[in-house]
């Protein structure tokens, strides 16, 4: 029963959003998800794992029931972690930890949303808990999520690989044990990808991607310049027109991308080609470019881009209106979000949301130093691969596709674990205070003093 209460009570206060929402909280790329496992082949971005989950989940009634599994899916590596810095952790004080994380960071609204992005932050803590859970059961508990978790978007296997390197620096006999979800994870793409692309790739089309990251910051296109037109690359037609948004370059129907025929597939090799000649021709700049990427994606956690309706009407709406019968559309057209009215209930937690995630980045660095000084391995194994992973995040979706709000948001929220835990975990160790004695009157000083005086009846 405490088990039980302590995975779902956590599950219930993440759930705040999308229950205030009235549906659960959705993204243009969703809809691709939903047709994911419909579709006669795979979508070119994104690897074959989260749609056939989402389908497995839904069963074509409604989308409450995936969101009802990643949310306790969420509670249960919380509860795992927890467990795993503290074996005696008590239902409330998880519960306590859930309603900080619900009211002061972004976790319930990451995991409100139906995406993998749920699945960076459990990519972090599934290594955790593979690496450091007690005993073997959670351990491979551990492994599974975050076996699913890397394999489920690309940018989670830069973010596993920075746990690893972590793992690698503190505790190296489990390194070898941490790596083998990346391991998996990486031969499930290779093989999803030789099925649907005869191609024996992680990412077939990825280059796509990195050519308008590039592009976009430059070195790209001063290599395009430089070379053209004798390089024959029919981007060379763009030459002095090119985009410098890379989201304008990847998804416009007039871009490069979608201009090209037959799409990205069909660029990909060109994509690749140039993509090269950068690397080897501009290495500096393409150094410099992604530092600078990935450190202001660290400061950039905002909500915005994933709580209005933005592109609904061309992506999400059909694909809700093919699959599913009509009360659950008329769920998705009454939620707040569809009306644009779930941003004004998320703006007036920013403010907090900030002062607490910097606190958070403050605290989790002193909590490693702290559980290291006192040799403390778990807690500064927790520390150190939130940090890792935080890293690792902005790193990968900073520097390959450019700083956006939900990249970061994602997961930065994971800064406050470990300093919520570690101050848990003291609270219920520190001995109880004594009781104080009740004050009790004074002796008498002698047997005389004790006894009535004579004559005093």
């Amino acid at each position: 029963m405490g088990e039980g209460v302590a995975v779902l009570g956590p599950a219930l206060l993440l759930a705040w959003p999308a229950l205030l929402n009235g549906y659960p909280i959705l993204f243009t790329d969703t809809a691709a998800y939903l047709l994911q496992a419909r579709a006669p082949w795979m979508i070119w971005d994104k690897p074959f794992v989260y749609g056939p989950l989402l389908e497995a989940c839904h069963g074509f009634t409604t989308l409450w029931l995936p969101l009802a599994a990643q949310l306790l899916l969420v509670s249960l590596m919380l509860r795992l972690a927890a467990r795993t810095i503290d074996p005696a952790i008590s239902t409330k004080a998880q519960c306590g930890i859930a309603c900080a994380l619900a009211a002061g960071s972004a976790a319930p609204w990451v995991a409100s949303l139906l995406m993998p992005d749920i699945l960076a932050p459990l990519t972090v803590l599934g290594l955790f808990v593979l690496a450091f859970g007690e005993p073997p059961a959670i351990r491979r508990a551990g492994g599974v999520v975050a076996t699913i978790a890397v394999a489920a978007h690309l940018s989670h296997l830069i973010v596993a690989a920075s746990c690893i390197g972590a793992l690698l620096l503190l505790r190296p006999r489990r390194a070898a044990v941490a790596s083998v979800p990346l391991a998996v994870a990486l031969a499930l793409l290779l093989a999803s990808n030789l099925v649907a692309y005869r191609r024996l790739a992680v990412s077939p089309f990825g280059s796509v991607f990195l050519l308008a990251r590039l592009v976009a910051d430059g070195p790209a296109a001063r290599v395009l310049a430089a070379d053209c037109p004798r390089a024959g690359w029919s981007l060379c037609a763009w030459v002095g027109r090119l985009p410098t948004d890379s989201d304008v370059f990847l998804w416009s129907p007039h871009g490069p991308v979608w201009s090209t025929p037959g799409g990205p597939p069909a660029l990909a090799p060109e994509a690749a080609s140039i993509v090269w000649r950068t690397v080897l021709e501009r290495p500096a700049d393409v150094l410099a470019s992604a530092v600078a990427n990935g450190a202001a994606q660290l400061a950039v956690v905002g909500l915005g881009d994933t709580l209005g309706p933005d592109h609904f009407a061309g992506s999400v709406a059909p694909a809700i209106h093919d699959l599913f019968p009509a009360n659950e559309q008329a769920r998705f057209a009454a939620s707040l979000q569809h009306a644009d009215r779930l941003r004004q209930w998320a703006e007036p937690l920013r403010g907090p949301r900030a002062i607490l995630l910097l606190a958070g980045a403050l605290a989790t660095p002193l909590v490693l130093i702290r559980a290291l000084r006192r040799r403390e391995q778990a807690t500064a194994g927790l520390a150190a691969i939130v940090l890792a992973g935080v890293l690792g995040n902005a790193a990968a979706t900073g520097a390959l596709s450019g700083p956006h709000d939900r990249y970061q948001a994602r997961i930065a929220w994971l800064l406050l674990l470990p300093p919520l835990l570690a101050a848990a975990s003291a609270l219920r160790a520190a001995p109880a205070p004594r009781p104080t004695p009740a004050p009790s009157a004074p002796a008498p000083r002698n047997r005389a003093a004790a006894s009535p005086s004579p004559g005093r009846g």
